[in-house]
């Protein structure tokens, strides 16, 4: 224990005092401490300093060790020029001033008057309320210079984006061709159906510097004086961020976070509240691309039975009747043939959330969507102008019926907000008045308020797809530029897909339990929606092939309706039972060589057979003697 206690000369600068002129200078406050000290004769004065720090944050280094000397009962008095030194944070002072006080430390602030052994002063929390207001007051005005800043369209952060640098003036951004090619390689391979984590991998193995290493190069970014433990050690995460920046639009987005005047942290803003200013700088990504790209990000894959490649068409395929997404499974019979099944009926209870798998090879769809697309080729090639305005006609059909749809829900939800609005303030009379018990109210206010959110969310997104609807007409030129960028469609490419489809939508066979029969498949195309050319898989019979037609068409009926009896009556269930029984080894051989075959081939490995490691003991760590 110090057999002499000190005095604390506490000093404290901020950007926004050193406004205020020389006064208050670091230098100025030590000379008039020190003179205070010598002068009224306190014990061994030692200066705490915290230099650029605001009043607002008290997580500061000078004064919690200061704090420190106070808690080992060192301190005798501390010494400030004003009150303001100590905080801008009224109630956080209050606190202090309290520790203090049951601590017997003397506080004297030289400027104000304040000297803890006269006594109370009434003023002080006055005085301390003031000097919140003037931190609370310099923060709107520093807000109203960077909000006047951020409306002309100007970055209001100083450092750039990835694939970008700042020009001379560091005022516009110009595309960094280095970097820009790598976003385009990040955008193009998740159109070719590549994941954060597999993008991350494949940069690495190309030994591509991550965007701080990068930028650091060019003396940019916030981490140009930290070291980097791998400068090839991409992310998913990092991945992920890039895929959502719309500034590669070419766009500045701005107010995306926010400040408090006492805790300096940013704090993100939704969406709404963003302001976007299009076209202020070069893009690097074209809006198609970012659209398509969001669009499957937001439908995650699932891969073929847990492990493998994903397939092609992962992501694009939903039920029909229940909207749910269609998964993919290639050796549930032994084969290698791709098929598409329903999720939502595989959930257990099966069955009950949709009633049937709505099973469909995935080579049936891609030869649909071929043929499609060949057939609009062709189409938009021969008449042109013809072509144009079928797809207008049909965009007008879609978008007037799901926009009416859009409208009539979105009074609904109106209509009903402005019910829960009254509700509530009826049940807030009768609780005043004690005809509603206090848990009561608890529970309906409750539930109130959470209907009221979710209306009020859904209302948002209504009147975001009305007031845009104009906007956002699907355009028949931007299909034909697509259409016209391939020569052919023999073969369809991940990216193709992605290029073009925008969902499928899948119904259930029109004889279930029958090989040989019709499925309804639902195209629907970016920029377009659901389109099918005039006369599209249409076929001229003779009058001899319309018959053979007819009576194969009564034959496939009289089966279906035998396979619905034997159904009803159990015995197709019995026989299903038997058959599977007798062919349950040969399907099982027939998934165990196909697993062998890719295990050889290294698509994946099973647990067991990873090598075996014994476990390690984490070093025991050396503890400083007391």
């Amino acid at each position: 224990m110090l057999k002499t206690k000190i005095t604390p000369l506490y000093e404290r600068l901020s950007r926004d005092d050193e406004l205020q002129g020389e006064s208050n200078s670091i230098s100025n406050q030590k000379q008039m401490l020190e003179d205070y000290a010598r002068q009224n004769g306190f014990p061994n004065p030692t200066h705490f300093t915290d230099d650029g720090i605001s009043g607002t944050c008290f997580d500061r280094p000078g004064f919690n060790a200061m704090m420190k000397e106070v808690e080992a009962d060192h301190v005798e008095a501390i010494i400030i020029k004003d009150m303001s030194r100590l905080g801008r944070d009224y109630l956080k002072v209050g606190q202090i001033m309290e520790i203090l006080r049951v601590k017997g430390v003397r506080l004297i602030a030289i400027n104000d008057g304040v000297d803890s052994i006269r006594g109370d002063d009434d003023f002080t929390p006055f005085r301390n309320i003031m000097n919140e207001y003037y931190a609370r007051d310099t923060s709107k005005k520093i807000k109203s210079v960077f909000k006047a800043k951020g409306m002309s369209g100007k970055h209001l952060t100083g450092t750039v984006l990835y694939g970008y640098l700042w020009d001379e003036s560091r005022t516009h951004w110009l595309v960094d061709e280095e970097a820009a090619e790598v976003v385009r390689r990040i955008f193009a391979l998740t159109m070719a159906g590549y994941g954060p984590y597999q993008i991350s991998q494949i940069l690495q193995q190309q030994k591509v510097e991550i965007p701080s290493v990068h930028l650091a190069r060019h003396g940019e970014g916030v981490n140009r004086g930290k070291s980097v433990k791998d400068i090839y050690g991409w992310g998913s995460s990092t991945i992920v961020n890039i895929l959502k920046k719309r500034e590669y639009l070419g766009h500045t987005i701005n107010f995306k976070t926010r400040k408090h005047f006492k805790d300096k942290k940013s704090h993100y803003v939704p969406e709404s509240e963003w302001m976007i200013f299009e076209n202020t700088h070069e893009a690097i990504i074209d809006q198609e691309t970012f659209d398509n790209v969001q669009r499957i990000r937001a439908n995650v894959k699932r891969y073929p039975d847990g492990w493998g490649e994903a397939h092609p068409l992962t992501g694009l395929m939903y039920c029909a009747d229940c909207g749910g997404k269609m998964y993919v499974h290639r050796t549930c019979n032994g084969k290698r043939i791709p098929q598409y099944t329903c999720s939502q009926y595989g959930k257990y209870p099966i069955g009950t959330l949709c009633a049937t798998q709505h099973r469909i090879r995935a080579e049936a769809v891609l030869t649909l969507i071929a043929d499609t697309l060949r057939a609009i080729a062709d189409y938009s090639k021969n008449n042109r102008a013809e072509f144009v305005q079928t797809v207008q006609d049909a965009q007008t059909a879609q978008e007037a019926s799901d926009i009416s749809k859009k409208k009539k829900r979105l009074t609904v939800a109106q209509k009903r907000t402005g019910e829960l609005e009254k509700l509530i303030c009826k049940i807030y009379e009768d609780h005043v008045l004690g005809k509603l018990s206090d848990a009561r109210y608890a529970a309906l206010d409750a539930q109130y308020a959470k209907e009221q959110n979710e209306l009020e969310c859904e209302i948002v997104q209504l009147e975001k797809a009305v007031s845009g609807y104009e906007q956002n007409r699907k355009s028949a030129e931007r299909f034909i530029a697509l259409i016209d960028k391939y020569e052919n469609f023999d073969t369809l490419t991940t990216t193709m897909l992605n290029e073009f489809v925008e969902k499928i939508l899948v119904h259930e066979r029109a004889r279930k339990g029958s090989q040989d029969t019709t499925q309804e498949v639902e195209i629907y195309f970016n920029f377009v929606g659901k389109y099918m050319p005039p006369h599209f898989g249409e076929v001229t019979l003779t009058p001899e092939e319309q018959e053979e037609l007819r009576k194969r068409e009564e034959r496939k009926d009289k089966l279906h309706q035998n396979y619905l009896r034997r159904k009803a009556s159990g015995a197709q269930k019995a026989w299903e039972k038997r058959y599977n029984a007798k062919r349950k080894a040969q399907i099982e051989a027939a998934k165990a060589a196909i697993r062998e075959e890719d295990i050889s081939n290294g698509v994946f490995i099973p647990v067991g057979q990873l090598p075996q490691q014994v476990p390690q003991k984490a070093p025991v760590q050396a503890h400083a003697a007391v």
